[in-house]
């Protein structure tokens, strides 16, 4: 059996078994594809190279067992592999932190933030940081800023120090424990990075058992999903400076968003998922 056959077969077999995607890939083969490279220790940008090879069957087998994982477990692939991708970018995870996949990667990334950021622009916070991939990805696309990672979390925070060493930022990262703002008090930031818990309790409820695998303490927002949300803009002006910006992602909750904070007009930033699903808040606005 050649490396796309066994990828083919196995993609076949996630189908069937009907498992969940969406924490690094959203669709069967190129989930396969992910655990199969994985597993035989090839490069996950190397199918078109090695397509033809045939795989022995000790190899075989071992895919076989891990598919089994998969299927039977309904854990997120990254959980099986202990790393996911954001935005080219590698990091360390497990079951203490959701699989990364935020939408202000791609705002970072893409420069989607820096219109609204100056030459002043020094201090970073990333709210919420479960693994750390927002506050290195912030670091690395800004190299002139420090910044702060903050998490309720201790065990999510253990993970992000895995990452933030792993990319060699320890000397510009800085990891702080706490609820919402709480944990930065007396620090004042020039752009706030927010990847809350944010999913409605129906929505909670209605979850696929990949993402009841992740800590519901990163996803779960309240009856409307806007729990943590208004703490946040409540206590945000106090934190931010004088030209500061919040930048925070809601998902699938502009309506819920809208209902709560009928007066506010944020500026939504573009990302592959749409135009309402990250938002953008100067701390004028907030003030007001």
């Amino acid at each position: 059996m050649t490396l796309l056959e066994l990828i083919e077969r196995s993609s076949a077999r996630l189908e069937t078994a009907g498992v969940s995607f969406g924490h690094g890939t959203t669709n069967a083969f190129d989930e396969a594809a992910w655990l199969v490279l994985w597993k035989l220790g090839l490069p996950l940008d190397a199918l078109d190279a090695h397509e033809a090879e045939a795989v022995a069957p000790a190899d075989e087998a071992a895919v076989e067992a891990l598919l089994d994982e998969r299927i039977r477990s309904r854990k997120p692939a990254a959980y099986l592999t202990g790393e996911a991708w954001l935005q080219g970018v590698p990091f360390t995870v497990d079951e203490r932190v959701i699989v990364p996949r935020s939408l202000i990667a791609e705002c970072i990334a893409e420069a989607t933030i820096d219109p609204w950021l100056s030459e002043h622009t020094r201090c970073v916070l990333d709210l919420c940081t479960g693994n750390g991939s927002l506050a290195v990805l912030a670091a690395l696309a800004w190299p002139e800023v420090t910044v702060d990672a903050a998490d309720l979390s201790t065990d999510a925070l253990a993970v992000a120090r895995l990452n933030i060493e792993r990319h060699g930022l320890a000397e510009r990262i800085t990891l702080l424990q706490g609820n919402g703002l709480a944990a930065v008090a007396g620090r004042r930031y020039d752009l706030i990075l927010c990847n809350p818990p944010y999913v409605n309790s129906a929505s909670m409820a209605a979850l696929p058992p990949e993402y009841r695998a992740e800590p519901a303490l990163a996803l779960a927002g309240g009856e409307d999903g806007m729990d943590f949300v208004r703490r946040l803009l409540a206590e945000a002006p106090a934190v931010l400076t004088n030209v500061g910006v919040l930048v925070l992602e809601i998902g699938h909750e502009r309506e819920h968003f809208e209902r709560a904070f009928p007066k506010l007009s944020p500026v939504w930033l573009s990302t592959s998922a749409g135009h309402d699903q990250v938002l953008l808040l100067p701390r004028a606005a907030l003030s007001a």
